[in-house]
């Protein structure tokens, strides 16, 4: 029952009813990435009259959080490639880094040194701060 009413109320968390029966009746599977978000398009490459070109969409597995999409499908989505990431043959070079999401805001967040933080001890000064005082 929390999941149905989840899926009814919420956009955050996945896929809303609404989305889900869209999906089901206009959507054609184009494929998936390495985090399970499923990408899809208007069937048959239909042109959509109100935008002038073909609807194209992601149902993200889990929450849905835009940094989550990797860079091959976020360039597809938003036509900028028209070749989907599955359709072509891609070897990263060795000097690539995976796609991670923006860790903003979670446990995962990036603390460099320095940081209020940042477990452990904070990084000593350097000796060449020297506080402001009004009228000194």
């Amino acid at each position: 029952m929390k999941e149905f009413l989840l899926r009814w109320f919420t956009w955050w968390n996945g896929a809303t009813l609404n989305t889900l029966f869209y999906t089901r009746l206009h959507g054609e599977l184009v494929g998936h990435d390495e985090f399970g978000n499923a990408y899809y398009r208007s069937r048959g490459g239909k042109i959509d009259p109100a935008l002038g070109f073909e609807r194209r969409w992601v149902i993200y597995n889990g929450v849905s959080e835009a940094s989550m999409t990797p860079p091959g499908w976020n360039g597809w989505l938003h036509h900028t490639v028209d070749t989907p990431p599955t359709a072509e043959d891609y070897k990263p070079h060795p000097w690539e880094l995976p796609h991670i999401g923006n860790p903003t805001g979670t446990p995962e967040a990036i603390r460099p040194k320095g940081s209020l933080l940042r477990h452990g001890p904070r990084q000593a000064n350097a000796g060449d701060y020297e506080a402001w005082s009004p009228g000194g």
